[in-house]
């Protein structure tokens, strides 16, 4: 009765609750009706909660999916053309890509769907409803439970309420928590495997700005790229296949060239990853002065060497291409979100939050009872987890950033394997198998001597910069037996160890026998690989499990106490990459002093940026003409000009990228990439001010795929929401 009665509790606190600051929130498509659809109108959105998220009738949901596994894409034809970033669809086309066949400098275009590349590995996953099932997650759940027994009983609950929900379809099922565990959803999906790539515009476009303008603003990149879903002839999900034909959506979204202007509503639906509103002090604490510091530091280390390698070799370019990106991404973002928590004082802001919490929380004896302790416990499991946090930094970003103690782990299995005596003939050639394509993906992209210059700079702070106490043994006995000369330390590595060289990783998987395992088990890098890794897992990950296990316990119980104090306003769930609605408006901001950003970029500030010496601003030529002769199509604004890329304030996160940014009447006008840079503390607090995202204006997009690509037969595939006249 007591579990019913609050389930019943949190959705009236969700339906009867005012809107959030204006931009604020990720809402649950599922509750659209009860909670946002009212004040969405107001703003400005022409739908019902039906149009957006619906099962008993095609909706837009039915034209969002979950790209590969971690960004949104969209259905932008009744064929299965899907939208996305440039930088989501980025590693598959890395993949695709050879010096011959350079994809992700020259850009591609398929002409028809014989020219389609298959892309193994890639996936998308489509909703196909949700549903709250807290009641059921949580049946023979009580509070005399201890936490090891809550998650267990959890677990099995989950277990049987997926597989009844499955059962007998080619469905899969999926459930999450919701306000850290107060609440549960069940989510249905679909799981597509033959997804091909159609096209994407060269680098000079698709990433313009490279890295120095990641996650600022303004921006001009043309961040997109075009996948294709198919299915089996049922139009069911599918391994790949020639018969394979393209997917028939339920629904796919209109796209428009009407444009937009300042206050104008705006929606984006995607699958943001995650965010930590809730948290207490001591978690922007840990996050902003233990954890990025050390993360920037190290991956400055890492991208200095890259960056220079990169500058003086078209290979190197192109193979620590979207390496590069990849930790330069989380290097900025952690730089901005330390500056905007700094100009926010957000850690004042939580600790003045948290002494009017105490004073309600004493305020009754049951509150007392319930809730008088947090914050001091919280405090307690905070210092603990200090220390080990940042020993799970060093491993990840020192230890684990070097290449080769990554690659040499992956040799772990087939160990395991040769060791196992019971282990058959096949299980053992099938992981051999595996290893070999394995080792062909790292040495594709692989040059020893820039990791060997990392490896040097990572070792030397992993022992420097840690207190010893937290170093691994390993370390400590390198460092002496070296006398601290990592640089020594590593010409013996990449000399004696063959997994630093393709021809002898593969001869020894070729001759591989039973015993064979034993030089896995003598290699110096394999040696160090194993250390570290068996150091964390024993020392480092025991402890912190352990105390976010209580961590975890303490925020569901801080959860539930701030929706019970703060009744009277609108609290959403943390992002936990399930399907979301934010909204907002098209919106301009003032990051500092006597500064003002407009709200949209032009063609025009791109070939202010050009500079043909550095590698990001190189303008090509076929876009300089088109440029020139003003030759923009229907696709320029009313202002007569090419628009580039626009800010909203949205309130969106890591996977919301490639998300659709949609108008009032549901029609595509920009797919979200990016946030600014003042504003990326916004998984940690979110300030409407200065938080936005951005986003390529679809105008833009059609305009390259069109004009600059001559793939006119893609656009011709789209529904497009032509102005008047056109």
């Amino acid at each position: 009765m007591k579990k019913t009665l609050f389930a019943l509790f949190i959705l009236i606190f969700l339906i009867n609750n005012p809107l959030a600051k204006a931009g604020e929130g990720m809402w649950i498509p599922l509750l659209l009706g009860e909670i946002n659809e009212a004040d969405m109108q107001k703003m400005g959105l022409k739908l019902n909660a039906e149009d957006i998220y619906s099962i008993n009738k095609s909706c837009l949901k039915d034209a969002i999916v979950l790209f590969g596994g971690g960004c949104t894409a969209e259905i932008v034809s009744d064929q299965g053309l899907i939208l996305t970033n440039h930088h989501c669809g980025y590693g598959s086309i890395q993949k695709l890509s050879s010096l011959d066949h350079d994809y992700l400098t020259n850009g591609f275009w398929a002409a028809d769907g014989s020219e389609e590349i298959p892309s193994p590995g890639l996936k998308v996953t489509l909703l196909v409803r949700m549903e709250d099932v807290t009641e059921k997650v949580l049946n023979n759940v009580n509070v005399n439970l201890s936490e090891a027994e809550r998650e267990k009983i959890i677990k099995e609950n989950i277990k049987e309420i997926t597989d009844k929900a499955i059962e007998d379809t080619h469905y899969k099922a999926l459930i999450k928590p919701f306000f850290h565990g107060n609440a549960y959803y069940l989510f249905i999906t679909e799981v597509f495997k033959d997804i091909r790539f159609v096209g994407a515009p060269p680098s000079n476009i698709g990433k313009f700005g490279g890295d120095t303008d990641n996650w600022m603003w303004p921006r001009h990149t043309g961040d997109f790229s075009v996948f294709r879903i198919y299915a089996d002839k049922d139009n069911n999900p599918a391994e790949y296949s020639e018969d394979n034909v393209p997917y028939k959506p339920k629904y796919s979204i209109p796209i428009s060239l009407k444009g937009y202007k300042k206050g104008d509503f705006t929606f984006v639906f995607g699958y943001p990853g995650s965010t930590q509103t809730y948290a207490p002090s001591y978690e922007i604490q840990l996050i902003t002065q233990t954890i990025n510091p050390v993360r920037i530091k190290l991956r400055t280390k890492r991208l200095d060497i890259i960056d220079a390698a990169r500058n003086q070799s078209d290979l190197v370019r192109l193979q620590y291409a979207s390496k590069s990106a990849g930790i330069a991404n989380g290097w900025k973002k952690w730089i901005g979100e330390n500056k905007g928590i700094k100009k926010l004082k957000a850690v004042q802001v939580k600790q003045n939050k948290e002494k009017e919490f105490l004073k309600w929380a004493n305020s009754t004896t049951e509150r007392k009872n319930d809730y008088g302790g947090l914050l001091e416990a919280f405090e307690k499991i905070y210092m603990k987890l200090d220390t080990v946090m940042l020993a799970r930094t060093y491993f990840f970003e020192a230890g684990r950033g070097i290449e080769l103690v990554r690659f040499a782990n992956k040799f772990i299995p087939l160990i395991e394997l040769s060791e196992d005596k019971k282990s058959s003939k096949e299980k053992r050639k099938e992981k051999i198998e595996s290893m070999e394509k394995t080792s062909a993906s790292f040495f594709k992209n692989y040059q020893p001597a820039i990791d060997k210059k990392i490896f040097v700079q990572l070792l030397q702070a992993y022992h420097n910069d840690l207190d010893e106490q937290y170093q691994p043994p390993y370390l400590k006995f390198i460092a002496k037996k070296y006398k601290g000369d990592f640089s020594a330390y590593a010409d013996m590595m990449y000399k004696k160890s063959f997994l630093t060289s393709e021809q002898k990783v593969k001869d020894f998987l070729n001759k591989y026998k039973a015993s064979s395992y034993k030089k896995i088990l003598n290699d110096p890098a394999f040696k160090l690989s194993d250390a570290l890794h068996n150091y964390y897992v024993t020392d480092i990950e025991t402890a912190i499990d352990a105390l976010k296990l209580c961590k975890d316990s303490l925020q569901r119980i801080y959860m539930r106490a701030q929706m019970e104090m703060h009744a009277d306003k609108h609290l959403y769930p943390d992002a936990n990459l399930t399907l979301r609605i934010a909204f907002g408006r098209i919106d301009d901001y003032f990051p500092r002093d006597a500064v003002h950003y407009d709200y949209f970029t032009t063609l025009e500030g791109i070939m202010e940026k050009e500079d043909p010496d550095i590698y990001d601003y190189v303008v090509e030529e076929k876009l300089k003409e088109l440029y020139k002769n003003q030759d923009y199509g229907p696709y320029a604004d009313s202002d007569g000009k090419m628009h580039v890329c626009f800010t909203a304030s949205n309130h969106t996160t890591g996977g919301n990228s490639g998300s659709p940014v949609l108008n009032g009447e549901g029609h595509l006008i920009g797919i979200n990439f990016d946030r600014n840079w003042e504003g990326t503390m916004s998984d940690l607090m979110y300030d409407p001010d200065q938080c936005r995202n951005i986003s390529i204006d679809i105008r833009y997009c059609l305009f390259i795929i069109d004009k600059f690509a001559g793939a006119r037969h893609l656009v011709d595939e789209m529904t497009i929401i032509r102005n008047k006249g056109l």
